[in-house]
């Protein structure tokens, strides 16, 4: 086992290795489904595939039983203005749709959590820019962090460049502050929590085997949210449509390293003109 300081879990090399692992099969997950993203194609259908693929994978869906009352299903599938937590089940996906869709798996005791949102056929131009503005503000996230930083600072950076972008009507975008990313290791959840917005310089420093999930949640509209009748998914207050995208990340003494992509991240860090710390 890693240490624990003020709760929060410090693993060791060898241990964020068995989190790539685990990272690798929640990526692969999510490019499956994606795949499978089409009008016509049900939520618990993804689901259904979702779960075969982690349990073919020599993983355990991390979401399936989680919390009370128990998640039923191995992932959140999240529609339009439903941000997360969506139950999956007969919704049927059609063109002009959007879905979330988060994904954990645990393998060998170890977790990786990631989320993307994906298009049904033709979107709304204002909601493929909210896509568009939600990924980006994970990756300047990642950007910001750096060895002996703090937790915070990818916070601000996360927020600077939401705000920093036009909203397709002028008005702002809404940033849930109720719901944040968090620390992840032997549990999906663990400290600290990781914001969406505020200041940066604090929370617990940034150090070797700190492993965090970054996850903004932007909506269109209004920031506020309500929690449906099924005591899980989560819908913003006004109608507005949300986007959803999640990464689990360690940072290394070269740089970020993204352990549910695929890469590593290397491409999109590169991209950013960040040193990627993956190996």
């Amino acid at each position: 086992m890693g240490l624990f300081d003020r709760g929060v879990q410090i693993k060791t090399p060898a241990q964020i290795a068995k989190m790539r692992v685990a990272g690798l099969l929640v990526g692969e997950t999510l490019e499956l489904l994606r795949a499978n993203v089409r009008a016509g194609t049900s939520t618990g259908e993804l689901d259904a595939i979702a779960e075969d693929n982690i349990r073919s994978g020599g993983g355990i869906p991390s979401f399936l039983g989680y919390g009370y009352p128990p998640f039923p299903a191995s992932i959140c599938a999240s529609v339009n203005d439903e941000v997360v937590h969506g139950i999956p089940g007969e919704r049927v996906l059609a063109d002009g749709d959007v879905i979330s869709i988060d994904c954990g798996a645990i393998v060998d005791g170890w977790h990786g959590d990631a989320a993307i949102t994906v298009a049904v056929g033709e979107i709304p131009a204002e909601v493929q820019t909210l896509m568009d503005v939600t990924e980006g503000s994970m990756w300047a996230g990642f950007a910001a962090a750096r060895l002996g930083g703090r937790v915070t600072d990818i916070s601000a950076a996360v927020e600077a460049h939401v705000r920093s972008q036009r909203h397709p009507s002028g008005g702002s975008y809404g940033i849930l502050e109720d719901y944040t990313g968090h620390g992840i290791g032997t549990e999906m959840h663990q400290s600290p929590n990781v914001p969406n917005y505020g200041k940066p310089g604090r929370g617990p420093k940034l150090e070797l085997g700190l492993a965090l999930a970054v996850e903004p949640m932007i909506t269109l509209g209004s920031k506020r949210t309500l929690v449906a009748e099924d005591d899980w998914t989560i819908v913003t207050d006004d109608g507005s449509w949300a986007a959803h995208f999640e990464h689990t990340f360690t940072v290394t003494a070269q740089g970020p390293w993204i352990l549910t992509a695929l890469d590593g991240g290397e491409a999109k860090l590169t991209g950013l003109g960040v040193p990627y710390g993956g190996r």
